[in-house]
């Protein structure tokens, strides 16, 4: 009995060996599969392409672009937007979409409704009109249902009209015929001549003149790092999203 219970100890010890043999192995495999997507994450962070440094200098070249710019250069302030006729946030800081505005969120609903918030685009170019700042308008898609109303903004501008076009798109009517109706749709460019009341458009937005300047805008607002909208710059301080201006107004020198 006693050799036999020597032997079974024995066996029982050789078992348990085996297995912490087995068992430490096995642990050192999972702690090096632990290791392997943290050094891959660590890598994948190292490769992403850094923010452009946007300074002075980058906001003041854009004046020298083809883009839409009123104002010289030389103002003590430089103001650029970011936009899409078609997006909500930026209807929101245009200020002149109420109805949108409030239902948005009450952290967006105007003050002239009650609420707090003070629209960036109304103030900027209030600053534009007393001479004392200067502005560059740039559309990036950022709702997906802009072209053509983006397309009717540089016509507008061809013929000094730029604001006034704006402002009416700008309204909920306007949103709602770019998003409802309109569509991107060219066949439909007389519907959206018809709203903004300026006829002299629709031969412009028929021939196609500025299908090009969407994407040259676009690949612009990239290199300022903005893919979304709205986003705006006061001098060289980037502002993204429809921030109130009373969160803006301090980088205005």
């Amino acid at each position: 009995m006693s050799k036999y219970t020597d032997k079974l100890v024995m066996v029982l010890m050789l078992v348990v060996v085996v297995m912490a043999f087995v068992m430490g192995a096995m642990w050192s495999k999972l702690q090096g599969l632990g290791q392997a997507p943290q050094a891959d994450q660590t890598q994948q962070v190292a490769q992403a392409p850094a923010a452009p440094k946007v300074d002075i200098k980058t906001i003041k070249d854009l004046w020298g672009k083809n883009v839409i710019k009123f104002g010289d250069v030389n103002k003590k302030n430089l103001l650029v937007e970011v936009a899409d006729p078609s997006c909500p946030y930026c209807h929101v800081a245009a200020g002149l979409n109420p109805e949108l505005s409030s239902q948005m969120g009450p952290q967006f609903k105007l003050v002239a409704d009650g609420g707090t918030y003070v629209s960036p685009v109304i103030e900027m170019k209030k600053l534009v009109d007393l001479g004392k700042a200067a502005m560059v308008w740039l559309y990036t898609p950022g709702h997906g249902n802009g072209e053509m109303g983006t397309k009717a903004l540089y016509c507008a501008n061809d013929e000094g009209k730029f604001w006034e076009a704006h402002d009416k798109l700008m309204t909920n009517k306007g949103y709602s015929l770019l998003n409802d109706t309109i569509k991107n749709d060219k066949t439909k460019s007389q519907e959206l001549v018809d709203f903004l009341g300026m006829p002299g458009l629709k031969d412009c937005l028929d021939s196609g003149k500025y299908d090009a300047r969407l994407g040259e805008d676009t690949q612009i607002a990239s290199s300022l790092g903005v893919s979304g909208t709205p986003g705006f710059f006061v001098n060289e301080t980037n502002f993204a999203g429809a921030y109130s201006w009373t969160d803006m107004k301090s980088a205005v020198k």
